[in-house]
């Protein structure tokens, strides 16, 4: 079983990719976004752009883009996933940070035009991509790791009897990040799956054409401060507040994420079971 979503998969032993991507309205609709295993999401400036962290396990996309910069509050989520991080440049501190060795990451402002490349169709900076194939060509070149070291979370197969508390009955998920980047999530109980809308849109893969789906929604509650106009530092290592949604239900619990290693909790204290499947985090700052 692949260590992301606890489903069988071919490149089950495959270190994973994470790949940073833009969420400007521009952008849309991004390609390879529904076939990440993994989706981070959060906001990123003070008037509540977000980016997206899509890591890679299972599925080869045929094409990922948009890819935008590296975001110093994303590193310690590669780590915990023990991927590879794939960015287009980033603002100078994380870059030396970067560049020191604290990760294996592949920079498109290295490697535009062997690893990346721009489409012309495209306005800048929204039109950089890439393949998993091209990546895993250049960690090789590089001398990274390609297995896999994250162990994956606790898994369970059970549908949860409902018992009487039909409060925790949730068909849709708001996360209210600013607009136009406010999302949705509504459960389809016919295929246990949660469906992404965007801004009022639904949220359409450009390879696919299909709708963005997941199996658990996890929201992540913490705090965030103003950096300067362009950026805000958003506190995802420690602990806080969190809410899962999977099977149709809402069991709120808690985040940890101490040495780069996220992991969730039920209010029992015990580590939450996740049913198989994709999994979109979604970072929430007050």
């Amino acid at each position: 079983h692949a260590s992301l979503t606890g489903l069988v998969c071919d490149s089950y032993a495959k270190r994973p990719i994470a790949v940073m991507m833009a969420s400007d309205s521009i952008a849309r609709p991004l390609s390879g976004i529904s076939q990440a295993d993994i989706v981070v999401e959060m906001p990123v400036t003070p008037n509540g752009i977000t980016r997206m962290m899509a890591i890679f396990q299972c599925e080869e996309p045929q094409e990922i883009g948009s890819i935008r910069s590296a975001r110093e509050d994303f590193i310690t989520f590669v780590k915990s996933f023990g991927a590879l991080y794939a960015h287009w440049g980033g603002e100078r501190e994380v870059l030396n940070k970067l560049d020191s060795g604290i990760l294996d990451n592949v920079d498109a402002m290295k490697y535009e035009g062997t690893v990346f490349y721009r489409k012309n169709s495209i306005p800048r900076p929204h039109n950089g991509f890439t393949t998993i194939e091209l990546l895993d060509g250049k960690a090789k070149d590089l001398g990274y790791d390609i297995s896999d070291t994250f162990s994956g979370y606790p898994r369970t197969e059970e549908k949860p009897g409902l018992g009487r508390n039909l409060s925790n009955i949730v068909e849709s998920v708001s996360i209210n990040y600013e607009s136009p980047y406010d999302v949705r999530w509504t459960y389809d109980g016919n295929y246990n799956i949660y469906k992404r809308i965007r801004g009022g849109e639904a949220e359409v893969d450009n390879n696919t054409g299909k709708q963005v789906e997941t199996s658990v929604v996890v929201s992540v509650h913490t705090v965030s401060k103003v950096l300067s106009i362009d950026y805000i530092s958003v506190n995802t290592i420690g602990e806080g507040e969190a809410e899962f949604y999977q099977n149709g239900i809402k069991i709120s619990g808690k985040w940890k994420n101490l040495d780069n290693n996220l992991k969730f909790y039920d209010t029992n204290g015990q580590e939450m079971k996740f049913i198989p499947g994709k999994m979109w985090i979604e970072i929430i700052t007050k």
